[in-house]
């Protein structure tokens, strides 16, 4: 009888699409920390030894780090690449590629990869692993899995089972409970011509992982203060994001100096351009993928070995603005690729719902759960955008931070990155600011008139 139950509740899960998502066993869960680490990564090492054995990540800082500093030093500045991808050689590391970045190699004799031996940097706080280890048995998806409850201060799904759980992962992922930096948006247009999208102030706070609350019902929320260029000084964005989004969405606001009034956005999600990088993505490409998942269907593919950035803290914190952003492509001198298993989900258009992209793929980082790369297609189903987030784990907390992030255009030969960081003075972590700071009277008083 209980099998026969169980089977009539699979067959309804897959019939009624707002159906409830159930977390894994706990048999399924001893392999956190055994087999796998505490968030579900692999612990052993890949077959061949490139991708090594995770032993608990970086959690010291090197030498020249300042308590505090918005600035870190890069740990693996010694280092020299061990490959080097090209056009004349890509052949050879094709199933380690992103569509995406086969498609830069071809399109620009200037672009390659410099790889660099693997470093398995990502470390987090006890609470971080402790919390994602109960939360494994107990969290659910609900509204057809673009929703969760039952998680806190911990990753929802160390072991998913579909593309919505993982995704999950990524949009939670935990980079501190606060911190705030001074940042530019940068495009650069097909002459080559790089320009200032927004510059600005960013406060971002998740307080999914506030462990001096019992819950949370909101996961994410962002206060964006322009500064630059001067038509946009003085312009607010706030973005709150809850955990229930299929049920209550995004709640969105404006500020307009001109108007010197706040305004409720609700557009400002999925495919709306985002004038953040002058129109060159849209909302959702933020942090690679930003938002509610209801307008495609996500599956999990399963895990590969792929070339993605990681370790960038060259190309996050050193780099000047003027030897990083180069004519089709960021500095190859500037950024270092290595070998990492990531989770790859496949996002495809729903029938009754309409985006820019009719397909994407995502690769998320197995020890982060970070989005690192994107492949966006057009409604002709070709290669239109490629994403890619550059890993630079903040050591300090310890926490990832993958907020440095940009994409190809490969229509229009334009790129733009967000959250460049390293001439503002880089991202500090901050103590979690008042509710009342996180009103919409708040940013008409936050407002450079």
């Amino acid at each position: 009888m209980r099998l026969k139950l169980t089977l009539v509740a699979a067959a309804a899960a897959t019939l009624l699409p707002w159906a409830a998502s159930a977390a894994v066993s706990a048999d399924e869960a001893k392999a956190l920390g055994t087999t796998l680490t505490a968030i579900g990564a692999d612990k052993a090492a890949s077959k061949d030894g490139q991708i090594p054995a995770y032993t608990g990540g970086l959690t010291q800082a090197p030498a020249g780090y300042k308590a505090g500093d918005g600035i870190r030093p890069n740990p693996f500045a010694g280092e020299k690449p061990t490959l080097v991808i090209d056009a004349k050689n890509m052949g050879q590391y094709g199933d380690k590629l992103t569509e995406g970045a086969k498609a830069l190699l071809k399109a620009y004799p200037t672009f390659r990869m410099d790889v660099y031996p693997t470093h398995r940097t990502v470390a987090f706080p006890k609470f971080v692993t402790d919390n994602t280890v109960k939360n494994a048995t107990k969290t659910r998806t609900l509204n057809g899995g673009v929703s969760i409850e039952g998680a806190h201060a911990g990753f929802p799904f160390p072991i998913p089972k579909t593309g919505y759980e993982a995704m999950w992962n990524h949009l939670v992922r935990f980079n501190g409970v606060a911190y705030e930096s001074k940042y530019r948006n940068i495009t650069v247009d097909a002459s080559g011509r790089p320009t200032l999208a927004v510059e600005g102030q960013s406060v971002q706070e998740f307080p999914f992982w506030d462990v001096t609350k019992p819950e949370a019902e909101t996961y994410w929320r962002m206060k964006l203060m322009y500064t630059g260029p001067a038509r946009r000084n003085g312009e607010g964005l706030l973005l709150v994001d809850p955990l229930d989004i299929g049920s209550k969405e995004r709640r969105a606001w404006t500020y307009l100096p001109g108007q010197r009034r706040v305004k409720v956005a609700p557009d400002l999600a999925h495919d709306t351009p985002n004038p953040g990088t002058a129109g060159s993505t849209t909302f959702d490409d933020t942090f690679i993928f930003n938002g509610a998942m209801d307008r495609f269907d996500f599956k999990l593919v399963g895990k590969k070995e792929m070339y993605v950035p990681y370790n960038d803290y060259q190309a996050v914190y050193q780099a000047k603005q003027d030897d990083l952003f180069k004519p089709n492509h960021l500095n190859p001198d500037m950024v270092r690729w290595e070998l990492h298993r990531v989770w790859v989900v496949e996002a495809t258009l729903k029938a009754d719902k309409r985006h820019v992209y009719s397909k994407r793929t995502f690769f998320l980082d197995e020890d982060s759960w970070a989005a690192l790369a994107s492949d966006g297609y057009d409604q002709r189903g070709q290669l239109y955008r490629a994403g890619f987030a550059y890993m630079a784990p903040s050591y300090d907390v310890p926490a990832p931070y993958t907020d440095m992030f940009g994409h190809y255009d490969l229509v229009s030969r334009i790129y733009s990155v967000t959250g460049y960081i390293a001439e503002t003075g880089g991202l500090k972590q901050t103590k979690p600011l008042s509710d009342r700071e996180w009103t919409p009277d708040s940013l008409a008083g936050a407002g450079i008139r």
